[in-house]
């Protein structure tokens, strides 16, 4: 059988410590999360980890870069089926208080926490964060097509968020899933104008 060419090779073993390094973090959280438990989890060496990311950090932010394109990709493709105009508000309500939920949240939650204590954490992640955010704010007014210039929609479009992340933290403990749903539903009604406005400024142009 032929050998696996050495930069695919690369390729995988990189993306095996970074899905590792996200089920340590949902699991073990951060001071859990070593480089040799990765290596240990992803079914390599600790040396062969370390050649790929010398430090915990480097891993770390690796993971999160790859939540973010995750989470963005699994939108996108939610999106493609979605109707247009207002109601397309209520299937993106969802979609966005969904955003984080599951493990991938509870993975970027135990960085944040051990961020806020150690200033080394913070400072590598502080800025990773503030991009994940100005993504995420992107990509809701892209899947809302909403107008941005429109007076109040910007804060509108990162309440959304920020309800949606308040909800993700209620269902850490508890699954959450049926009154996430009935808020949703309520939140698409707030929506829902801002859309069908989108929608006509798109349709002029």
């Amino acid at each position: 059988m032929a050998r696996e060419p050495r930069q695919e090779r690369s390729r995988t073993t990189r993306r095996r410590l970074v899905d590792a390094a996200v089920e340590c973090l949902a699991e073990l959280g951060w001071n859990g999360t070593t480089v040799g438990v990765i290596a240990e989890r992803a079914g390599v060496s600790r040396g062969a980890a370390q050649h790929h990311f010398p430090t915990r950090e480097q891993l770390v932010v690796a993971a999160v870069e790859f939540l973010t394109e995750e989470q963005i990709a699994e939108l996108r493709e939610q999106a493609a089926a979605l109707p247009e105009g207002p109601s397309r508000a209520g299937p993106v309500a969802r979609m966005l208080l969904n955003l984080y939920t599951g493990p991938k949240f509870r993975a970027a939650l135990h960085l944040w926490v051990a961020a806020s204590t150690d200033d080394a954490l913070r400072a590598i992640l502080a800025p990773l964060e503030a991009q994940v955010g100005r993504e995420a704010h992107r990509m809701a007014v892209e899947l809302l097509g909403v107008d941005e210039s429109r007076q109040g929609v910007r804060e509108i479009v990162q309440a959304t968020l920020d309800l949606a992340r308040g909800l993700g933290l209620a269902n850490l403990l508890t699954d959450d899933t049926k009154r996430r749903e009935q808020i949703a539903r309520q939140w698409a009604t707030l929506l829902e104008p801002m859309v069908a406005e989108g929608s006509g400024s798109a349709a002029a142009r």
